[in-house]
């Protein structure tokens, strides 16, 4: 699991992992939530209505879902299969609600939680995106403090220097191929 704060850098990792060819797979988390500018359904997330995502969590095609922000998020089972039996390492991006809901479902998973270097690069890049207003930045960041707070009980922390993201990578790519070498070379979920 890849978890950590609202601006931290998920998807900055993610998209550098996939630019270096590492061969993951990554499920499209469902959402409730409305696309962000340049977002694609399928490939960013799943963005379905209410009562869609409440079909999917009656079906049990979800292995963990949460309210976050006032919208829903949940992972969806069968995507995380097809990865894993193409034989690709998956990674899954989750809020750290979600990644406590997964250590029961997952218990062999690698979870790691991203924080920044320093508080104030979380902020500024919160606002470079420009997608919250000034109540929504300061929720996040408040919900940030309390985010790490937890996380060093269940999860390898990684810091996410800003602009040395390589380095980040490399330290993620790193954790991976020892899980995997723990594994049998078998895939792993991130």
């Amino acid at each position: 699991m890849l978890s950590g704060p609202s601006g931290v850098g998920k998807d900055a990792v993610i998209a550098c992992l996939q630019e270096r060819g590492f061969p993951i797979g990554m499920p499209a988390t469902m959402t409730t939530r409305p696309p962000r500018e340049g977002e694609e359904d399928g490939v960013n997330h799943l963005f379905v209505d209410e009562a869609r995502f409440e079909r999917a969590i009656a079906e049990r095609e979800l292995l963990e879902h949460a309210l976050v922000y006032g919208n829903r998020y949940g992972v969806p089972r069968a995507q995380v299969r097809e990865h894993l039996d193409a034989g690709a390492d998956v990674i899954i991006r989750v809020d750290i609600q979600g990644a406590e809901s997964l250590r029961t479902e997952l218990p062999g998973a690698l979870f790691l939680f991203l924080v920044p270097d320093d508080e104030s690069h979380l902020e500024a890049r919160l606002r470079d995106r420009g997608t919250e207003s000034e109540a929504q930045i300061a929720l996040r960041l408040a919900e940030a403090r309390s985010e790490t707070a937890r996380a060093g009980g269940f999860a390898t922390i990684v810091e996410n220097v800003a602009g040395n993201l390589d380095a980040t990578v490399d330290r993620i790519v790193e954790l991976m191929a020892n899980e995997r070498a723990r594994a049998d070379r078998q895939p792993v979920v991130v």
